[in-house]
């Protein structure tokens, strides 16, 4: 499909739903079971923006395997920055071939921590055809990484245990997101994920949020099996260094663990729009604080969980087509030129193929949902904005809706009409252009089983 095709078809769709006819709940038993595996990169390898030096926290992919009616799930969170193309497909098919699943029944995201790897196997292809390549993630990094996920999902598939009741809760966070984007006078003022090192940035009002972190509990009577979190918020205090961290949101997700002695995984919601910059000046003691207050509400959130009764998964997907973003000066000519400049820095050449990737993508971009009864938990690709988390919840407005973001990364920021017109980062740096919106808003109302809005 050429670019112009592209740009004309907004928007494709095709929803599978599995689970069949509902059954009474004593006729629906589940199985759970946890799988982690380490996905450190080797010292040297490349992270977002340096080679890695040193190891602060080991990376993890931890997530969950759903057994029910003949059919598995797999849900998994990464602690790295973006996953895309073939990259993130080989992870999925790794999570399929582990539980003997469907690969639609997959889902991985990526918690977008910015001390931890960007891998996109079509942009590493063209930066090898280049001259003078830059480093980038090595292949042999990639395929180890979806060796040991298969070995831990087969693994856990010998563990798996009844499940006979979900859990919902949610807790307001105190003092850990903020807006980046802040209409000042008639203008944005931008205010990155370190922002508060600005005294004027950190002056500035916390703007448009979700303080509130959802939960969603997997238990065995009143014994929880394992707990998925799901927060909207750029989860980085220290920003693109040459340190591997899990940074404040995984050292919060890993003390609650060790805590309850309840597995634990973490979900970053739609944070397109949203940092710890108010709060963030880049210091210790700033990464301490968000750490002990996003703790504070994962705990009240797994201390308010109510239960009940398990009832047949339903699964959903959508595929969509964006209409990629061709103005002057962000275009595929412009990023070939800085491609295969062996003169240009080595960051902005891995990010002209990744732009490149991403104009000549042949595949829609896939979205999924699990809904089980009211409960239901969206995974959405790129870095979506804020309003598309409150939109889907509204959507839904007498259930629960957890929403991931960070899925497949091609697509960079996903903004919303309004966006584009006011300017800034994120419509800057973003793959999509304008009605990107109405097409991420058709497909979570599909995921939601609703129909398309006109």
């Amino acid at each position: 499909m050429t670019i112009s095709a592209r740009s004309i078809l907004f928007f494709l769709v095709s929803g599978v739903v599995c689970g069949g006819t509902l059954q009474a709940q004593s006729e629906t038993p589940m199985r759970v079971a946890t799988f982690k595996c380490e996905v450190t990169p080797p010292i040297g390898h490349w992270l977002y923006a340096h080679p890695l030096k040193t190891i602060e926290h080991p990376l993890l992919a931890k997530g969950v395997v759903l057994d029910q009616a003949s059919q598995r799930y797999v849900l998994c969170a990464v602690d790295w920055c973006v996953l895309s193309g073939g990259a993130r497909d080989k992870l999925c098919q790794a999570l399929a071939s582990g539980a003997n699943a469907e690969v639609a029944h997959t889902v991985i995201q990526c918690v977008h921590v910015h001390t931890a790897p960007i891998l996109d196997t079509e942009a590493k292809a063209l930066l090898s055809g280049a001259e003078n390549p830059p480093a980038y993630f090595d292949p042999a990094f990639l395929d180890r990484v979806a060796s040991d996920l298969e070995a831990a999902v087969k693994d856990a598939i010998g563990r798996l245990q009844a499940c006979n009741r979900i859990g919902i809760s949610q807790a307001k966070v105190d003092r850990v997101a903020s807006n980046r984007r802040i209409m000042v006078d008639g203008k944005i003022r931008w205010r990155s994920s370190s922002g508060g090192r600005n005294p004027k940035l950190a002056a500035l009002p916390e703007g448009p949020i979700d303080p509130m972190l959802k939960t969603i509990s997997l238990a065995f009577d009143d014994k929880p099996i394992v707990r998925l979190h799901f927060y909207a918020t750029h989860p980085q205090s220290f920003y693109s260094d040459a340190r591997a961290s899990y940074d404040f949101t995984g050292m919060a997700r890993e003390q609650l663990q060790k805590e309850e002695g309840v597995f634990q995984v973490y979900f970053t919601g739609c944070a397109g729009d949203v940092a710890a910059g108010k709060y963030n000046n880049g210091t210790r003691e700033a990464r301490q604080g968000l750490y002990e207050r996003l703790l504070a509400g994962m705990r009240a959130s797994a201390v308010a969980t109510r239960y009940r009764p398990v009832t047949p998964i339903v699964w959903r997907t959508a595929d969509l087509i964006f209409p990629p973003k061709n103005v002057p000066g962000y275009n595929p000519e412009t990023f070939r030129k800085m491609l295969v400049n062996p003169n240009e820095k080595a960051t902005k050449r891995i990010w002209a193929a990744r732009r490149l990737a991403f104009y000549d993508r042949k595949n829609p971009v896939r979205i999924s949902s699990l809904e089980m009864g009211d409960v239901c938990i969206l995974y959405l690709p790129g870095e979506p904005m804020l309003e598309f988390q409150r939109f889907a919840q509204q959507q839904r407005a007498d259930g629960f809706v957890a929403v991931a973001g960070y899925g497949e990364g091609c697509t960079s920021y996903i903004c919303t009409d309004r966006a584009f017109g006011e300017g800034s980062y994120e419509p800057g740096a973003s793959a999509v252009g304008p009605g990107s919106e109405k097409v991420l808003k058709d497909g979570i109302r599909k995921l939601l089983g609703l129909g398309q809005q006109h």
